[in-house]
């Protein structure tokens, strides 16, 4: 795992940029891994303003998101649909019809996990996937406890994280009780692993991501396993190593 060590949050957010960006402008048809959450959206505004620069063109990207809500419609403030649509989608140049997302507005959630893996499958995976960190070890909405092996499938979010996105919401009861995530073998299919830390909450889940045992217990300790991660984590975040 190689460690990038920056000042803050914005520097966090350029050198991000800065990789999706030579990743993109490289290859002839790049897939990326997106995440929500106020971890990324630095970097996504990064992005487009690299875009309004003409330093890059989304036309031939698709992008698959980590997650959402399940009994959230797109077009709800609180979804992840309309969330990427607000961060990013619109106002770049990246078409519609290549930005996916689960859907979590179905009557077959079964189905929707398989079809999403098949999407990727055609896709040929991803490669480069952005991840957060969560205070639990969570990468997308893959709680402690999820089976290293596990492919896209429906979730109970932890009382942690639900407590931790419900400033996102009215109140802690609106926040959803289940998601649709990418499992964590879906994950470490991407051929490259972007994570994403910033700040001193998050100091003691970067210390056993990189100290502890692998274990499902904490579900990011498998990205040790993988070869080809960058971590970029400000002196916060940092700070227990």
């Amino acid at each position: 795992m190689e460690i990038v060590k920056v000042k803050n949050y914005e520097e966090m957010s350029e050198r991000a940029c800065d990789l999706i960006i030579e990743i993109v402008n490289k290859l002839d048809n790049p897939v990326l891994g997106l995440a929500t959450g106020s971890t990324p959206e630095g970097m996504y505004q990064q992005m487009i303003d690299s875009y309004k620069r003409n330093e890059v063109s989304f036309t031939k990207t698709t992008t698959f998101n980590l997650d959402e809500y399940v009994g959230l419609v797109g077009n709800d403030p609180n979804s992840y649909r309309f969330y990427m649509n607000d961060k990013l989608f619109k106002h770049i140049d990246l078409l519609a019809d290549r930005a996916y997302l689960p859907n979590g507005d179905t009557d077959d959630l079964q189905k929707e996990c398989r079809d999403y893996e098949t999407l990727m499958y055609k896709a040929e995976y991803i490669d480069v996937q952005v991840l957060g960190l969560g205070l639990n070890g969570h990468i997308g909405f893959n709680e402690p406890g999820t089976a290293f092996d596990s492919r896209t499938h429906i979730v109970d979010l932890d009382e942690t994280t639900r407590k931790a996105n419900a400033r996102f919401f009215d109140s802690l009861d609106d926040v959803p009780k289940k998601a649709i995530t990418m499992g964590i073998e879906t994950i470490m299919e991407s051929k490259k692993i972007l994570l994403l830390v910033a700040g001193e909450k998050k100091a003691e889940a970067v210390y056993r991501l990189i100290n502890g045992e692998t274990s499902e217990e904490f579900p990011a300790s498998i990205l040790q396993k993988h070869e080809n991660v960058t971590l970029i984590a400000d002196e916060e975040a940092l700070s227990k190593l």
